[in-house]
């Protein structure tokens, strides 16, 4: 199902990808297994969102709080994203994907920045759908990024001079509207420091499916959700406003 008017799609959906460690262990498998699997729904849903009209897709892959996990975890995770763009890169560049890549990328090793950066230049121009990989990215380093960042680019200024508007530029997300729908998959209910500043007006949709075990038909969902919401922004709409 995905017959929805296309003003009721939301042009971006940010997505954070939970589940998979659990969805390992239900089947008693090794956690890099429950990593590889959720890793297999990505194609599916970029193809999924890019089909019914969403023109950004961002997803959470690799917290900066992450790097708490154990080490075996971790470096399988960063083996993982080497192996996903190594596999991935050519075919969105042949499906129109728009590959952007944001989080404090220092801290990976040369080849995967280097990959990074490869599957970006050579998809930059392609304008079917932008997807979004959040990598040791976390929403209080965003802020503070984009403050220093303003600050280097004014350094003659205070930042009591600084307004929302000459702060955006500097947000990693600078180059996609505000999400208007965050699906948060594996049954948690918080947003745990993803995208802090760009979700003040985001309509948050919790499922208990696991990433793996993610489809089209929980997407439709979200989106059929979203599609009866009334978005009012702060001011009274066609609902009683509180």
């Amino acid at each position: 199902m995905h017959d929805l008017p296309p003003a009721t799609v939301p042009q971006h959906v940010a997505i954070i990808m939970d589940g998979n460690r659990r969805w390992a262990a239900k089947r008693s498998l090794p956690r890099a297994l429950g990593h590889a699997s959720g890793a297999r729904r990505v194609r599916q849903v970029v193809e999924a969102c890019s089909a019914r009209g969403v023109r950004y897709l961002t997803l959470f892959a690799f917290s900066t709080e992450n790097w708490q996990r154990p080490a075996d975890e971790v470096s399988s995770l960063m083996g993982l994203l080497v192996h996903y763009l190594q596999k991935e890169i050519s075919n969105m560049h042949a499906s129109g994907v728009c590959l952007k890549v944001v989080g404090d990328l220092s801290r990976f090793d040369q080849r995967l920045q280097n990959l990074m950066a490869t599957g970006q230049a050579l998809t930059a121009h392609n304008t079917k759908i932008t997807l979004t990989i959040a990598a040791n990215y976390g929403g209080r380093w965003d802020m503070m990024q984009a403050v220093q960042a303003w600050q280097a680019a004014h350094p003659d200024k205070t930042v009591a001079s600084m307004d929302e508007a000459a702060l955006r530029p500097h947000l990693s997300m600078a180059h996609a509207p505000d999400p208007e729908l965050l699906i948060r998959t594996g049954g948690e209910s918080r947003i745990s420091n993803f995208m802090l500043w760009q979700m003040a007006y985001t309509e948050l949709f919790f499922t208990d499916t696991l990433w793996p075990d993610f489809s089209t038909s929980v997407l439709d969902e979200a989106l059929q959700w979203f599609s009866a919401r009334d978005r009012r922004f702060g001011a009274s709409g066609s609902r009683l406003a509180c």
